[in-house]
Order: C-alpha cells, then structure tokens, then sequence
C-alpha cells in the first residue's frame, strides 16, 4: 500500500523518538529506530472517524462505549479464537498501567514476580517501583537458535512467596510467537504453584506468515482463570499516543480484586478519540493490518539480505512476530558502550542497547524495522556501510 511508503517528518512534532534523539544519543544526526511506535501513518479511516468527532464543540467526559468492547470482543473472536465477554473488559491508558495495577492487585510487598529476561525493561520497573522482589527465570537459546522457556530454571527458583508471572507473548526483544506446547507447559507450572500470569499480548495481531498466536488465557478453562490479559490497538495501528488499550480478566473474583486497586487510581474511561481510534481499528482494520504485516515482512527480508554479507559480525534470526528486530553483535568483539558508539557514530542509527533488556542482552541491539521503505533502505545503506569499516 502506497502509505507504506510515504516519510512524514516527526522532528517538528512531540514525537518522542525525534525529542529525545539530543538527550539519549548526544546528537540530532541519526535515524531513530528504537521506542516501539511506527514511522508510518496512522490509517486514513480512523483518521477520518476521529475528524468527524471534532465536527463537535463538545469534548467533555465519555464512557468508554460498549460498541468499542463489542468490536475487541469480535476482532478476538475472528483473528484469535478468544471469546470474552463484555463485562470482562475494562479500560486502561497502557499496558503498563496495567501491569502496575495487576502486582498492586494480586501481590503484597515483598512477594516475587518472575520476568523472563531479556524482555520489555518497565517490567522490571513496575516490580521494583510497589516494593516486589524480581524473580529472573531468563530464556534460553535451543538448537535452532530460538530462544524459549526454562522450565527447569522456573521450577528451581519458584518459592511460596511467587505470586505472579509476567508473561510477554509475543515476545519483546526477541521477537518470538509462543507455541501451546510451550504455554501450556508453562501454565501447568504456574497453575501448580497457585501462580497468577499477567499476559501482556499488545502485539498480538503483529505475527508473521507460519506462525500463530495463542492468547495465553485460550488454552484452557483453567489457565482462563489465573490470566490478566493485556490487549489493544496501539502497536498494530500505531495509536500509542491516544493512550487507550484494555484489561480482559475473565475470573469474577479476580475481577473484583483488581477492580479495587483499578477504581483505587481514579483512572476514569479514556479519552475521546481514543474511543473512537479503538473501535474504528478494530471493525474496519482488517486489511489493513494484513498488507502492515507484508510491508513489514519486506523491511525485515531486506535487512536480512544486507545482514547474511556480515554474519561474520552479527548473528540474525527473523522475528516471529512485532516489528522488533534482536541482533546479536557478539562477534563485532565490542563491548556494549563502544557498540552503542559504533552504532550512532558510524551508522547513524539510534537503537535500543541489549542491557535496556537485563544483563541478558548485552552485545545486542533492537531495532524498530516499523519505517517507510526509503527510511529502510537509508538505514540498511548506513549499516552496511558501517560494518564495511570494521
């Protein structure tokens, strides 16, 4: 689709990955491919709804509308084969106000909750911010080069005091779709350990050809019952800054508990055009979230090209899912600080360092590959260029 391919300069707006270029880089010069929005314009049908609204002089409160849950409800439904009902969804401004709300909720100070390192970093944060212990059961990288679970390392570290388990599916950094097998395995632990799962699933509806999402809550009747689900629109139709996602808990005791610290926050029901983003996305988007997913595929079989002429520098695994790109530097011989150096100052390209991600990560980089196709090939040409020289 031709908007796939248009550039629109942000620099002049608020948009956080151009403002903080200066602060976090020490320069203006480089492409900034790291904090997960899209350079890509927001779809011209939500677009069109929310200028319609405006037609109105009012903006006053509103309810977060019943028709924007029965759109979620049903776009579950079609892509997922997730059925949730209406009175299991509540509002949330993000996926991490969410992730707050459910340790407040379903932890006391001084319980664990388990990460699965390297992973999105407000994880750990909202740990540690409500006075709960970080409990690492760190993937581990099988034959094939895919990361996965340890189970044996979760069974090993689990004590009486582990009460939640934050669950990234798909996965950010590394970009891996979760198969049942290795969900179900994983929720037998946790349904034996009286363990909740906060699933945090923002990405979703992102998932590349061969592969499937699984809502964590789906598998079974009794994994439904410890699940916090976290869901939205905000990565897949670049809507983040209308802040405006969902909580789906489907057991009705651990609804009224995390009701209680929900209403404790005064969080109130959206904002306006978040309504109207949410549910126009979810009942008209369809197309075109599959034609993101081939212009995003493109972007990455593209980096891919340029990247197997230096595999003697960095390792690359497609991603199964997000438009999140994890490269292993290991062998560039860089430790992490002269790595993020080489990156801004030789190729101009303003990522996400590894250790953002835990100890883990380190002597590895992500990139956001969610670009217009010139900024792309910029950024490939860059990079190429940069490698050349070592």
């Amino acid at each position: 689709m031709e908007q796939f391919d248009k550039f629109y300069d942000r620099s002049n707006t608020n948009a956080e990955k151009y403002t903080l270029r200066k602060k976090l880089y020490g320069t203006d010069d480089v492409l900034p491919m790291w904090v997960a929005d899209m350079d890509i314009e927001t779809p011209t049908f939500i677009l069109d709804e929310i200028s319609k609204r405006l037609v109105h002089p009012i903006l006053g409160y509103e309810e977060f509308p019943t028709s924007a849950k029965l759109a979620q409800i049903n776009w579950m439904k079609n892509n997922h084969n997730f059925d949730i009902n209406e009175d299991e969804i509540l509002y949330s401004h993000s996926v991490v106000t969410s992730i707050n709300l459910a340790i407040k909720a379903f932890t006391n100070i001084g319980d664990e909750v388990i990460v699965q390192p390297p992973v999105y970093f407000p994880f750990y944060s909202s740990i540690t911010n409500n006075n709960r212990k970080v409990l690492r059961n760190p993937l581990k990288v099988d034959k094939d080069g895919d990361y996965c679970f340890d189970f044996k390392d979760l069974k090993s570290k689990i004590t009486p005091k582990t009460k939640l388990l934050l669950l990234c599916s798909p996965h950010n950094p590394v970009g891996r779709v979760w198969k049942k097998k290795e969900l179900k395995e994983l929720s037998k632990i946790c349904l034996d350990n009286n363990i909740k799962v906060f699933s945090d699933e923002i990405h979703s509806d992102l998932v590349f050809e061969g592969f499937k999402h699984i809502p964590f809550a789906s598998l079974n009747k009794e994994t439904k019952n410890i699940t916090i689900t976290a869901a939205g629109v905000g990565k897949t139709f670049n809507l983040a800054g209308v802040s405006t996602s969902t909580i789906i808990i489907q057991n009705k005791d651990m609804f009224k508990t995390f009701k209680k610290s929900y209403d404790s926050l005064h969080l109130a029901q959206g904002n306006i055009f978040g309504h109207i983003a949410f549910e126009t996305a979810y009942n008209q988007g369809q197309k075109w979230r599959d034609s993101l997913i081939s212009h995003l595929e493109t972007n990455i079989n593209k980096l891919e090209k340029m990247l197997l002429k230096h595999k003697d520098k960095i390792t690359f695994k497609k991603p199964q899912g997000t438009y999140l790109v994890w490269i292993d530097c290991t062998k560039m011989g860089l430790n992490d600080k002269k790595l993020r150096k080489f990156f801004v100052e030789k190729a101009k390209l303003g990522l996400s360092a590894g250790t953002s991600f835990g100890k883990e990560g380190s002597k590895f980089m992500r990139i956001n590959i969610a670009v217009p196709t010139k900024t792309m090939v910029k950024a490939i040409k860059n990079l190429h260029k940069a490698l050349n020289t070592l």
